[in-house]
């Protein structure tokens, strides 16, 4: 692959949220940038720049992924979905519902983050307890809610989608 200059705008091309999207980059441009900037998903915020808060988290081909940690063209052929993939139309997700029944945010700021990680644990472990729910949460910063109502509507959320009551 011949090497970019730092003024190259080369695209990357890759599916977000359902739609081939090909967009340009520099080779230096985070992946949340492009996002936020360049295509107006702006449900992926950006907190601490350094992949410690988990704001940024997007999905990336179903893992849980840092896009303030990702450059945009490591993005070519990937599936990325972001916060705004989650509701069908004006319907909330049953995990958003969730959240919203709980008051499981505040501020509002860490909770698309926290979604999306909660969206790709659930898809892959739709029995997750309340241990690996914590786990997975671990790696996200919320300094309104103090956790509790967050990990409740996890917990009701896994059961909505089990097919189960809301309630934990």
């Amino acid at each position: 692959m011949p090497r970019l200059t730092k003024d190259e705008k080369p695209a990357v091309r890759f599916t977000l949220n359902g739609r081939a999207v090909s967009p340009e980059a520099p080779p230096r441009m985070l992946l949340s940038d492009l996002l936020r900037h360049e295509i107006g998903a702006t449900g992926t915020h950006v907190g601490c720049e350094h992949g410690v808060c988990g704001a940024c988290t997007v999905q990336v081909d179903g893992a849980p992924v840092r896009a303030c940690l990702m450059l945009a063209q490591q993005a070519q052929g990937c599936d990325i979905r972001t916060v705004e993939a989650l509701a069908e139309g004006p319907e909330l997700s049953p995990l958003q519902a969730a959240f919203r029944d709980h008051f499981a945010l505040q501020c509002g700021f860490c909770t698309a983050g926290i979604l999306m990680t909660l969206d790709a644990l659930f898809a892959s472990q739709p029995e997750a307890d309340e241990a690996t729910i914590r786990e997975a949460l671990s790696g996200h910063l919320c300094r309104c809610t103090g956790y509790a109502p967050i990990v409740q509507a996890a917990l009701a959320a896994r059961n909505r989608i089990k097919g189960g009551p809301i309630d934990a």
